[in-house]
């Protein structure tokens, strides 16, 4: 068999992980190893924090649910959470909260019914 020599490819394959670095700090974005390793970090970050940004927004609807819920009489969120799966008012934690935040007044009837 004939012999074969990667140059083209090694080199289009550098070239795109530098690429792919720009912007990284110091040497991850001029060495190829470690612009390699940087990028390779990058991707485990963004897997795992894709999964954190839901828990992060989750609990930043329970805060303001949990605020507008004691302008509107209940004791807690828990409390308020409870009465509502009890009364058969099915909205999510998102929705609640966007209604808490942007019209109030929708969330103040919703509040009185789960009384």
């Amino acid at each position: 068999m004939a012999r074969v020599k990667g140059g083209v490819l090694a080199q289009k394959r550098r070239k795109n992980v530098l690429a792919r670095a720009k912007g990284y700090r110091g040497v991850r974005s001029k060495k190829e190893r470690y612009a390699h390793e940087a990028l390779l970090h990058a991707g485990k970050y963004a897997f795992a924090h894709r999964r954190d940004k839901k828990t992060d927004f989750r609990q930043l609807w329970i805060v303001r649910l949990n605020a507008a819920v004691r302008e509107n009489g209940h004791p807690s969120y828990s409390v308020f959470i409870g009465t509502l799966k009890k009364h058969g008012i099915l909205l999510d934690r998102k929705v609640l909260a966007t209604f808490a935040t942007e019209h109030p007044e929708i969330f103040t009837r919703i509040a009185k019914q789960a009384v």
